[in-house]
């Protein structure tokens, strides 16, 4: 048994039983592939994954089992590396964070300012993806830290932090007839055409429940992945929006208007997460930290503490 052949069981699931893209992304060739999950099983004596002909279609009872164990030797492996470049280089290394476009481009331009003051040498990476290909990309070690709204906190094996909460609103282009209604309510907002977030993304199912709880089937007519394509539509004239707030600033979005809408539509709350068992680089609490001043590095570990001593017990 080498790592090569661990590797390959924890990409081949990955990548939902495709030799091929397993074989591109370990740059290698599909027959080593094969060959190296047939040499594993011959010397388990076990078949790891079911077939129909030469095609893998899923993994047997014992594959499973030892899919999680493989997972956990591959990130035992990455912490041994990353413990040892906590001690040779401190300032030095490689932050990934896998966040949202809406957190990317409103909540965390100033930290990562503050952060790159702080740490010139550490190069910070910033993923944008869906709430769920964030949780993958913890799950699978490929991000440090995750930022979103959906998806994080029910992870079973990330652990959450509050980050900041935050309230929907409602965008109109100047002089809309919107702006004269006050108090501004939901069956008034239904009237109109609305272009708000993708389902999924920045809060949307927090936006259709709220509607859905008040009788009301709004008119979506079109949705995006972020604030500014839906301003731009709005600013057509295209629709009233719906969109975080903070994604307006009325210095650069003159020819809107944000009306109150805190009262219509309930708290989001940003969450930073974790994944449980993942060694975290010294700059990385600190980047949590610049986060939520609140979430100091003692606070982090006594939240991941509990879970690692379990696990070691174990």
């Amino acid at each position: 048994m080498n790592f090569q052949q661990l590797r390959i069981i924890h990409e081949t699931v990955r990548r939902n039983f495709n030799l091929t893209e397993v074989a591109n992304a370990l740059f290698t060739s599909q027959s080593g592939v094969s060959k190296h999950i047939k040499d594993l099983e011959d010397e388990l004596g076990l078949e790891l994954f079911i077939r129909k002909g030469k095609r893998l279609l899923g993994l047997t009872e014992p594959g499973q089992e030892l899919a999680h164990v493989v997972d956990r030797m591959l990130m035992d492996a990455r912490n041994i590396k990353s413990i040892a470049a906590q001690f040779s280089a401190r300032d030095h290394g490689q932050l990934t964070i896998a966040t949202t476009h809406t957190q990317a481009r409103y909540a965390l331009p100033q930290v990562v300012t503050r952060f790159k003051q702080e740490f010139p040498k550490v190069h910070l990476v910033l993923h944008q993806a869906s709430p769920t290909e964030i949780v993958t990309m913890l799950q699978d070690g490929r991000a440090d830290i995750g930022i979103a709204t959906e998806s994080i906190a029910s992870v079973s094996d990330c652990v959450s932090f509050q980050y900041y909460g935050w309230h929907h609103s409602v965008i109109v282009p100047a002089g809309h007839p919107l702006e004269s209604v006050e108090p501004l309510t939901l069956e008034a907002i239904a009237e109109y055409p609305i272009i708000t977030y993708h389902e999924g993304f920045t809060g949307r199912t927090k936006i259709d429940e709220t509607f859905a709880a008040a009788g009301l089937a709004p008119d979506i007519v079109m949705s995006a992945l972020d604030a500014d394509v839906i301003k731009a539509y709005v600013e057509l004239g295209l629709g009233i929006g719906i969109v975080a707030s903070m994604a307006y600033d009325p210095a650069r979005d003159q020819a809107l208007r944000m009306l109150p809408s805190s009262h219509l539509f309930g708290e989001n709350v940003t969450r930073i997460a974790v994944r449980k068992g993942h060694f975290l680089r010294g700059f990385a609490y600190r980047f949590i930290e610049l986060c939520s001043p609140a979430l100091t590095e003692a606070v982090v570990r006594a939240a991941l503490r509990p879970e690692a001593e379990m696990e070691s017990a174990y």
